[in-house]
């Protein structure tokens, strides 16, 4: 699903061509024969602990080789603008050497999770709310994070009407999608206000699950009372809408877990385990692409950086967004490789309480070791993986 009112599940190959937005893989033998039963050993044995321990094979375990194609997903959001670039501008596919690149744009990430369980898709951009539940479902063993890519951008937006919380009783909301990064951040935050929510819509404020475009068009015809939304969305809520702010997401992070004020993940970027034990070159190639779109966002200057985000936003979705809606936007997003691992013990336990996934260990949800070779820095996984 992508940023449009349709083209919905829209899938892009980027092989160099233009693209339809709408339709957007001898020693003595006595001792190699004892060395080669010593080895099969070892590799068998840590074939076997990786099983146990919920871990990827090693590259002891597994031959490795690069992919004959990399299936990347990610949102027509542009709090995943390093994804809009990356593919856009070439990034991503000039460093992965002959592996194809083909991409599918998503609406929400429970839909990408499941296409990444589903083998349809090899890595992802995503919100770390349904990472967070696949790595819990699966017990470890389906994704790992490796590497961030935007904090901020997402806001309850609602009408110019209520002034509080404590207006909202009785009202309805919508958010892209059940369990979702967002969703949760909504039914966490109207816990907190002392309101009871249900992952069925009921309770004390009624959350409505909603595609993007949908919610907009729900909001203009007085039919959503409000909704906590991703950019570009919560932008063109507030000014082709009339919608008012009465919740930045920012301004619930104090900066004790991340060491960062204000700022929070809402974009990281995910691969499937598997897929990163038989690929690491590939992986890495990812990564490389991706921090040069990271770089490049943040060095632009901002009218480039505008027209560019834009263009590749009309390239996804059809359909370019109006220049105060990508200037707002814009504006309240920090683009960052860093995925704020302090927070994840927190946006966990938020989940926990919104009723979209159950406590568990985060302990090997990270692996940014390929992240800080392609950077040369040391960015933390705060004790839940390796870095």
């Amino acid at each position: 699903m992508s940023t449009s009112d349709d083209n919905a599940g829209t899938t892009r190959i980027a092989a160099g061509e233009t693209r339809n937005p709408k339709r957007p893989r001898q020693l003595k033998i006595g001792i190699a024969v004892g060395l080669v039963a010593l080895l099969g050993a070892g590799a068998a044995a840590a074939a076997t602990a990786a099983r146990s321990t919920g871990t990827a094979p090693t590259s002891a375990a597994v031959a490795t080789s690069p992919a004959a194609e990399l299936k990347l997903g990610y949102f027509g959001n542009i709090t995943h603008a390093p994804a809009l670039i990356g593919v856009n501008e070439g990034f991503i596919k000039n460093n992965l050497g002959s592996t194809k690149l083909s991409t599918q744009v998503f609406n929400a990430g429970p839909a990408a999770i499941e296409a990444l369980n589903a083998g349809a898709i090899d890595a992802t951009y995503i919100g770390p709310n349904p990472a967070i539940n696949s790595f819990v479902k699966s017990k470890g063993e389906s994704i790992s994070i490796i590497a961030g890519a935007a904090s901020g951008g997402a806001q309850l937006v609602v009408k110019p009407e209520i002034k509080t919380a404590a207006d909202l009783k009785g009202k309805t909301l919508a958010s892209p999608q059940l369990g979702g990064t967002q969703d949760v951040a909504l039914r966490a935050w109207l816990g907190k206000q002392g309101y009871k929510t249900n992952p069925d819509g009921g309770g004390d404020v009624a959350i409505n699950p909603t595609e993007n475009a949908q919610t907009l068009k729900l909001f203009q015809s007085g039919k959503l009372d409000g909704a906590w939304l991703p950019e570009p969305w919560a932008s063109r809520l507030v000014l082709q809408a009339g919608a008012k702010v009465l919740v930045d997401e920012k301004d619930l992070w104090d900066g004790s877990l991340t060491g960062k004020p204000g700022e929070f993940p809402t974009t990281i970027l995910i691969v499937n385990k598997k897929f990163a034990a038989e690929h690491p070159e590939t992986v890495e190639g990812l990564l490389k692409g991706h921090v040069q779109a990271v770089k490049w966002l943040n060095d632009a200057p901002a009218a480039e950086k505008t027209t560019k985000v834009n263009a590749a936003l009309k390239e996804t979705a059809g359909k370019a967004l109006q220049q105060n809606v990508i200037d707002r936007s814009l504006q309240n997003i920090v683009f960052t490789v860093d995925p704020l691992a302090g927070a994840f013990k927190k946006l966990l336990q938020d989940g926990v309480d919104a009723g979209t996934t159950k406590q568990a260990d985060l302990n090997g949800i990270f692996d940014l070791t390929a992240l800080n070779r392609v950077t040369g820095q040391k960015t933390s996984a705060a004790g839940l993986g390796k870095d």
